[in-house]
């Protein structure tokens, strides 16, 4: 029983730590998507993207890049341009950008896992989305998108149809009201997830043994871990989306998941494959399935899967020839760490914080005022999901709580 405990305050305290190394660069990273998302109208990013086409593939990927990281968020914004008349691809390639070129995802992933893993994001993302786009030229599959099509209201969503310019919006308090609304639903959405996955990556950097990971992940850990065989490697790309599938944590959330997969032995390719994985996890499967149909569904699972490996893998190998390839053996495992002291981490939360207070102020303004969300997102068809991720977010406090309390309690004992 006393094992235990120990286990869970230690669990609870690599949680609530790994959430304070990433704290400021989560605010930051939504300030900049807060005031892109009201500065930027997704009306001309839909016009610009044409149907098809490299130029289509670069704006989609590009707008893509300006929009917010939420799983759910990308799928609702796909789906307005898919019905706007954008091609499949550029869609496609609007929905991996906004989930995995984004700036705040990159100073989330430097803060857990370093450099290499960042380059392993950007560079991996685009080579995703040049797979998927080569995948859909080979297999042109016309019939399903014409058949999605007819499914999706061609009515859409208009988002932010003001035609005020970005410069009279920043020097307006309505502006800034929009800026501070967008912010506050920015972590509306992402906030059960993130709360989820960092519960979690506790939980298994604090009670998961070593032999699980290697079971999991074939090789994790092992004597070869250090300088694994092909298959090795393959195998465990093949599992990092399998792993994500059934965790239901968004891109946000299972970085720190993923620090703990590589402090035990998985491969990069696999790390990368885990954290690519954020738009194959059942509830989003479950929303395309909604918007497209299940075929459609399904076919772009499968497009997303074989672009998966095939990034993960290139970018593996390519640090492996460049003889980059970060070592696991240099991470420190979460219960080395030392979360709370002085450093420039504390300075970054403390001014990033404030700043964080003052547009919560200017959300609350605009709805003393009767403001509305102007850039809220859809997260049609995800009422189950919902549900569940409250009752999962509802344990999670309730078992940080008690890991805290247990903590404080034996440090007084």
């Amino acid at each position: 029983m006393q094992d235990f405990l120990t286990r869970w305050s230690e669990a609870a305290t690599t949680s609530v730590g790994f959430f304070w190394m990433a704290l400021w660069a989560f605010i930051l990273g939504y300030i900049i998507s807060s005031l892109i998302q009201v500065l930027v109208t997704r009306e001309r990013m839909q016009r610009a993207m044409g149907r098809d086409g490299p130029r289509s593939m670069v704006l989609g990927t590009f707008f893509g890049f300006l929009s917010s990281s939420c799983s759910f968020s990308a799928l609702s914004t796909t789906r307005a341009i898919f019905c706007k008349g954008a091609g499949l691809a550029p869609s496609l390639a609007f929905m991996l950008a906004s989930t995995n070129l984004v700036i705040e995802l990159g100073m989330v992933i430097a803060i857990f896992l370093g450099w290499q893993f960042v380059v392993g994001e950007y560079v991996g993302g685009l080579l995703l989305i040049l797979t998927t786009w080569l995948l859909i030229r080979i297999t042109r599959p016309r019939r399903l998108e014409k058949r999605a099509r007819e499914r999706l209201d061609d009515g859409g969503h208009d988002h932010g149809g003001e035609d005020r310019s970005w410069k009279d919006k920043i020097r307006s308090a309505e502006g800034w009201q929009q800026i501070g609304q967008t912010y506050v639903m920015e972590w509306q959405m992402v906030w059960k997830d993130v709360l989820i996955g960092f519960t979690v990556a506790g939980v298994i950097s604090a009670m998961v043994p070593e032999a699980f990971f290697e079971a999991l992940f074939l090789g994790a850990g092992g004597e070869n871990a250090a300088n694994p065989g092909f298959a090795q490697v393959l195998a465990q790309t093949v599992v990092g989306p399998v792993a994500a599938f059934f965790t239901f944590i968004g891109s946000m959330g299972n970085i720190p998941l993923a620090a703990v997969l590589f402090s035990q032995g998985v491969t990069f390719a696999g790390v990368m494959a885990f954290i690519f994985s954020d738009l194959v996890v059942l509830p989003v499967l479950r929303i395309k399935a909604a918007y497209y149909g299940w075929k459609m569904a399904l076919y772009i699972l499968a497009l997303m899967l074989v672009g998966i490996v095939a990034s993960s893998l290139i970018m593996h190998y390519a640090l492996v020839a460049l003889d980059m390839l970060p070592d696991f053996s240099q991470v420190k495992p979460p219960g080395e760490r030392e979360f709370f002291k002085v450093n420039y981490q504390l300075v970054l939360n403390v001014v990033l914080f404030a700043i964080n207070a003052v547009l919560a102020w200017f959300w609350w303004q605009a709805r003393r005022d009767g403001g509305h969300g102007h850039h809220g997102h859809d997260h049609g068809g995800a009422s189950l999901t919902d549900r569940v991720l409250q009752v999962l977010s509802a344990v999670a406090v309730l078992w940080l709580a008690g890991g805290l309390l247990v903590g404080a309690t034996a440090g007084a004992g």
